[in-house]
Protein backbone atom coordinates (compact mmCIF):
# COMPACT_ATOMS: atom_id res chain seq x y z
CA UNK A 1 0.00 0.00 0.00
CA UNK A 2 2.96 2.19 0.60
CA UNK A 3 4.07 1.96 -2.56
CA UNK A 4 0.83 2.76 -4.33
CA UNK A 5 0.16 5.05 -2.16
CA UNK A 6 3.15 7.52 -3.46
CA UNK A 7 1.12 8.38 -6.11
CA UNK A 8 -1.72 10.25 -6.78
CA UNK A 9 -3.65 8.40 -9.68
CA UNK A 10 -7.10 9.18 -11.58
CA UNK A 11 -8.77 6.38 -13.47
CA UNK A 12 -11.95 7.14 -15.88
CA UNK A 13 -13.24 3.94 -17.45
CA UNK A 14 -16.19 3.47 -19.57
CA UNK A 15 -19.21 0.84 -19.09
CA UNK A 16 -21.26 -0.54 -22.03
CA UNK A 17 -23.45 -2.73 -21.79
CA UNK A 18 -23.90 -4.33 -25.74
CA UNK A 19 -23.52 -2.18 -28.09
CA UNK A 20 -24.79 1.19 -25.56
CA UNK A 21 -21.91 3.28 -23.55
CA UNK A 22 -24.08 3.73 -20.45
CA UNK A 23 -22.02 6.11 -18.10
CA UNK A 24 -18.46 6.85 -16.79
CA UNK A 25 -16.48 5.71 -13.53
CA UNK A 26 -13.96 8.22 -12.31
CA UNK A 27 -11.96 6.99 -9.04
CA UNK A 28 -9.33 8.84 -7.20
CA UNK A 29 -7.56 8.62 -4.30
CA UNK A 30 -8.41 12.18 -3.08
CA UNK A 31 -5.57 12.92 -0.07
CA UNK A 32 -4.91 11.88 3.10
CA UNK A 33 -7.00 13.10 5.96
CA UNK A 34 -8.05 13.44 9.13
CA UNK A 35 -11.36 11.69 10.94
CA UNK A 36 -11.90 11.16 14.39
CA UNK A 37 -8.22 11.27 15.66
CA UNK A 38 -7.03 9.45 13.08
CA UNK A 39 -5.15 9.72 9.88
CA UNK A 40 -6.54 8.14 6.89
CA UNK A 41 -6.91 8.08 2.93
CA UNK A 42 -10.03 9.13 1.10
CA UNK A 43 -10.42 7.34 -2.04
CA UNK A 44 -13.76 8.45 -3.96
CA UNK A 45 -15.51 7.29 -7.27
CA UNK A 46 -17.90 8.91 -9.54
CA UNK A 47 -20.23 6.89 -11.47
CA UNK A 48 -22.04 9.02 -13.99
CA UNK A 49 -25.10 7.31 -16.51
CA UNK A 50 -25.14 8.86 -19.93
CA UNK A 51 -28.73 10.57 -19.66
CA UNK A 52 -29.58 9.91 -23.22
CA UNK A 53 -29.61 6.18 -22.62
CA UNK A 54 -33.93 5.22 -22.45
CA UNK A 55 -33.70 2.83 -20.06
CA UNK A 56 -30.89 4.50 -18.13
CA UNK A 57 -31.64 7.83 -17.19
CA UNK A 58 -29.76 10.46 -14.69
CA UNK A 59 -27.89 8.93 -12.16
CA UNK A 60 -24.58 10.29 -10.47
CA UNK A 61 -23.64 8.35 -7.64
CA UNK A 62 -20.61 9.78 -5.44
CA UNK A 63 -19.00 6.79 -3.32
CA UNK A 64 -16.27 7.48 -0.51
CA UNK A 65 -14.19 5.27 1.34
CA UNK A 66 -11.40 6.63 4.33
CA UNK A 67 -9.32 3.69 5.05
CA UNK A 68 -6.23 2.75 7.19
CA UNK A 69 -3.01 2.22 5.24
CA UNK A 70 -1.52 -0.75 7.03
CA UNK A 71 2.08 -2.98 6.69
CA UNK A 72 -0.04 -5.51 5.75
CA UNK A 73 -4.02 -4.99 4.24
CA UNK A 74 -5.71 -2.02 4.49
CA UNK A 75 -9.18 -1.68 5.98
CA UNK A 76 -12.28 0.87 5.99
CA UNK A 77 -13.22 2.90 8.93
CA UNK A 78 -16.13 4.81 7.31
CA UNK A 79 -17.57 4.37 4.01
CA UNK A 80 -21.13 6.93 2.47
CA UNK A 81 -22.36 6.72 -0.67
CA UNK A 82 -24.04 10.36 -1.96
CA UNK A 83 -26.93 10.02 -4.43
CA UNK A 84 -26.06 13.13 -6.47
CA UNK A 85 -28.45 13.33 -8.92
CA UNK A 86 -31.64 13.11 -6.34
CA UNK A 87 -29.67 15.14 -3.45
CA UNK A 88 -29.65 12.64 -1.21
CA UNK A 89 -26.23 12.91 0.55
CA UNK A 90 -24.89 10.21 3.31
CA UNK A 91 -27.70 7.86 1.26
CA UNK A 92 -26.20 5.13 2.99
CA UNK A 93 -23.21 5.32 5.89
CA UNK A 94 -21.12 2.51 7.15
CA UNK A 95 -18.99 3.19 10.07
CA UNK A 96 -16.47 0.60 11.16
CA UNK A 97 -15.64 0.45 14.58
CA UNK A 98 -12.71 -2.36 15.32
CA UNK A 99 -12.49 -1.73 19.09
CA UNK A 100 -16.16 -2.88 19.40
CA UNK A 101 -15.89 -4.73 16.81
CA UNK A 102 -19.20 -3.76 15.14
CA UNK A 103 -20.15 -1.87 11.91
CA UNK A 104 -23.12 1.00 12.43
CA UNK A 105 -25.10 1.15 9.17
CA UNK A 106 -27.69 4.31 8.60
CA UNK A 107 -29.18 5.66 6.08
CA UNK A 108 -29.98 9.44 5.29
CA UNK A 109 -28.84 10.28 8.67
CA UNK A 110 -30.91 7.99 10.72
CA UNK A 111 -29.11 4.70 12.18
CA UNK A 112 -30.54 1.17 10.63
CA UNK A 113 -28.55 -1.31 12.10
CA UNK A 114 -24.97 -2.86 13.84
CA UNK A 115 -23.54 -5.46 12.42
CA UNK A 116 -20.73 -7.87 13.75
CA UNK A 117 -17.51 -7.06 11.99
CA UNK A 118 -14.01 -9.08 12.62
CA UNK A 119 -11.13 -8.96 10.66
CA UNK A 120 -10.26 -6.54 7.57
CA UNK A 121 -13.41 -4.81 6.25
CA UNK A 122 -15.09 -3.00 2.99
CA UNK A 123 -18.04 -1.41 2.13
CA UNK A 124 -17.82 -3.22 -1.31
CA UNK A 125 -15.64 0.49 -2.38
CA UNK A 126 -12.34 -0.57 -1.06
CA UNK A 127 -11.59 -3.86 -3.65
CA UNK A 128 -10.48 -1.55 -5.88
CA UNK A 129 -7.08 -1.08 -4.28
CA UNK A 130 -7.55 -4.21 -2.23
CA UNK A 131 -7.55 -5.74 -5.56
CA UNK A 132 -4.05 -4.89 -6.59
CA UNK A 133 -2.07 -6.43 -3.76
CA UNK A 134 -2.93 -9.52 -4.89
CA UNK A 135 -3.24 -9.29 -8.49
CA UNK A 136 0.04 -11.17 -10.61
CA UNK A 137 -0.48 -14.03 -7.29
CA UNK A 138 -1.47 -17.57 -7.03
CA UNK A 139 -3.01 -16.31 -3.59
CA UNK A 140 -6.60 -16.18 -3.24
CA UNK A 141 -8.63 -14.44 -0.81
CA UNK A 142 -12.24 -13.58 0.37
CA UNK A 143 -13.07 -10.10 1.86
CA UNK A 144 -15.72 -9.47 3.88
CA UNK A 145 -18.00 -6.66 2.41
CA UNK A 146 -21.24 -5.07 3.68
CA UNK A 147 -23.21 -3.66 1.31
CA UNK A 148 -27.36 -3.09 1.42
CA UNK A 149 -27.50 -4.09 5.73
CA UNK A 150 -25.65 -7.03 5.26
CA UNK A 151 -22.56 -8.50 5.11
CA UNK A 152 -21.29 -10.99 2.33
CA UNK A 153 -17.72 -11.64 1.04
CA UNK A 154 -16.12 -11.04 -2.13
CA UNK A 155 -13.78 -14.55 -3.06
CA UNK A 156 -10.92 -13.80 -5.55
CA UNK A 157 -8.82 -16.36 -7.64
CA UNK A 158 -5.56 -14.95 -8.98
CA UNK A 159 -3.18 -16.21 -11.73
CA UNK A 160 0.53 -15.47 -12.34
CA UNK A 161 -0.53 -15.83 -16.34
CA UNK A 162 -0.13 -13.07 -18.56
CA UNK A 163 -1.62 -11.70 -21.36
CA UNK A 164 -1.62 -8.86 -23.82
CA UNK A 165 -4.27 -6.61 -24.19
CA UNK A 166 -5.42 -3.09 -25.79
CA UNK A 167 -6.63 0.04 -23.60
CA UNK A 168 -7.35 3.61 -25.44
CA UNK A 169 -5.65 4.68 -22.16
CA UNK A 170 -1.86 3.66 -23.61
CA UNK A 171 -0.40 4.25 -27.03
CA UNK A 172 0.19 0.28 -26.98
CA UNK A 173 -0.56 -3.34 -26.27
CA UNK A 174 0.19 -3.76 -22.68
CA UNK A 175 0.65 -7.03 -20.53
CA UNK A 176 -2.31 -8.18 -18.20
CA UNK A 177 -3.24 -10.41 -14.92
CA UNK A 178 -6.33 -11.41 -15.09
CA UNK A 179 -8.45 -12.13 -11.53
CA UNK A 180 -11.68 -13.98 -11.15
CA UNK A 181 -14.35 -13.90 -8.17
CA UNK A 182 -17.50 -14.28 -6.62
CA UNK A 183 -18.99 -11.07 -5.59
CA UNK A 184 -21.75 -12.93 -2.49
CA UNK A 185 -23.48 -9.69 -2.31
CA UNK A 186 -26.22 -7.53 -3.75
CA UNK A 187 -24.05 -4.79 -4.88
CA UNK A 188 -24.62 -0.98 -6.98
CA UNK A 189 -26.13 -1.64 -9.59
CA UNK A 190 -27.22 -4.80 -8.52
CA UNK A 191 -23.30 -5.85 -8.77
CA UNK A 192 -23.22 -10.21 -8.17
CA UNK A 193 -22.41 -13.09 -9.23
CA UNK A 194 -19.24 -14.13 -10.96
CA UNK A 195 -16.96 -11.70 -12.60
CA UNK A 196 -13.08 -10.95 -14.26
CA UNK A 197 -10.76 -8.35 -13.66
CA UNK A 198 -7.81 -7.47 -15.41
CA UNK A 199 -4.84 -5.87 -14.13
CA UNK A 200 -1.36 -4.36 -15.70
CA UNK A 201 1.99 -6.10 -15.10
CA UNK A 202 3.93 -3.66 -13.74
CA UNK A 203 4.34 -2.11 -10.46
CA UNK A 204 1.30 -0.56 -9.59
CA UNK A 205 -1.32 -2.95 -10.91
CA UNK A 206 -3.12 -0.53 -12.23
CA UNK A 207 -6.80 -2.34 -12.90
CA UNK A 208 -7.92 -1.98 -16.59
CA UNK A 209 -10.42 -3.80 -17.05
CA UNK A 210 -13.42 -5.58 -15.58
CA UNK A 211 -16.32 -7.92 -16.61
CA UNK A 212 -19.43 -7.57 -14.25
CA UNK A 213 -23.15 -8.97 -13.83
CA UNK A 214 -25.34 -5.92 -12.87
CA UNK A 215 -29.43 -5.68 -12.63
CA UNK A 216 -29.38 -4.99 -16.82
CA UNK A 217 -27.07 -7.90 -17.61
CA UNK A 218 -23.15 -8.12 -18.16
CA UNK A 219 -21.41 -5.06 -18.34
CA UNK A 220 -17.89 -4.53 -19.23
CA UNK A 221 -15.88 -1.67 -17.42
CA UNK A 222 -12.66 -0.36 -19.25
CA UNK A 223 -10.29 1.81 -18.74
CA UNK A 224 -9.75 5.61 -21.16
CA UNK A 225 -8.03 7.46 -19.36
CA UNK A 226 -5.10 7.35 -16.60
CA UNK A 227 -2.84 10.18 -15.28
CA UNK A 228 -0.53 9.68 -12.31
CA UNK A 229 1.80 12.35 -9.92
CA UNK A 230 4.14 11.58 -7.38
CA UNK A 231 2.51 12.85 -4.04
CA UNK A 232 4.56 15.45 -2.30
CA UNK A 233 5.37 15.74 1.80
CA UNK A 234 4.43 11.92 2.18
CA UNK A 235 6.51 11.68 5.24
CA UNK A 236 3.63 12.12 7.53
CA UNK A 237 4.36 12.41 11.70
Amino acid sequence: MQELLEWREVFTYNVRYSFFTLGKVQTTIVQDTTYDGERLWWMRTKIISDPSIPFMGKEENHYHTFFVETDSLPHTRLYWRDNVDEDEFNAERYLFDYDRQAVLFSKKGEPEDTLDLSGPSTAGHLIFHYSRLFAGTEHSYSLPTYVGGEKGYIDVDNSQKTEMREYDAFDQPITTYVSQGNAHIDGPFGFSGKFKAWFSAGDLRIPLEAHAKVWLGNVKVRLIDYKKERRMNRNRE
